[in-house]
């Protein structure tokens, strides 16, 4: 239903599932577990996987921190977008990638929750795409001492906002690993 044209395909979108972004995330052990869950459904169910590795003056392109964590491999098939800004749409070839896939709507997962994960769902959404972000597959480290929210409260908080987002002609909502359904129309 996403408002892009001959664009009936979903996507898994995982987003900075990087050994810096996860070191000390708030369930980063469990979400990994999740995310590597939705990669092999995905693999098996002929879904795109698409991976973004964001880099920055913090996080150095080729360093360790900047890798994907070791329980997770891409594909040699799959495509990296590579990015700079927290919306992964942001100054990367990810809208040529999944328009050339031909995919619509796009399943999130990965970090962090409250800055590159909610950064490219309202990308995504604004866009034109549906955005359905998988509830218990997200996650963020705690920036409590700069006035943030504990990282249970973040997820949380963008868990129940997302579940209610709507624009015209396009979905949004959230779903547990459990219950992802790839084919599902939201």
């Amino acid at each position: 239903m996403s408002t892009l044209q001959n664009r009936p395909k979903t996507a898994l979108l995982v987003i900075d599932v990087q050994v810096g972004v996860v070191a000390g995330a708030h369930g980063r052990d469990a979400v990994i577990a999740n995310v590597g869950s939705l990669v092999e459904k995905a693999r098996r169910e002929r879904v795109p996987v698409v991976w973004v590795q964001h880099s920055d003056g913090q996080l150095e392109r080729g360093s360790d921190d900047w890798r994907i964590v070791p329980e997770l491999t891409p594909g040699d098939a799959e495509p990296l977008i590579e990015k700079n800004y927290g919306d992964s749409f942001e100054d990367t070839t990810l809208e040529t990638v999944l328009s050339g896939l031909g995919v619509g709507r796009l399943v999130v997962v990965g970090a962090q929750t409250d800055a590159c994960v909610r950064s490219t769902l309202h990308g995504a959404f604004a866009r034109g795409y549906d955005a359905t972000l998988v509830s218990d597959a997200h996650t963020t480290g705690d920036k409590s001492e700069w006035g943030a929210p504990t990282p249970d409260v973040v997820i949380k908080h963008t868990n129940l906002y997302w579940k209610y987002q709507t624009a015209p002609g396009r979905r949004a909502g959230t779903v547990e690993t459990k219950d992802v359904d790839f084919a599902a129309k939201s």
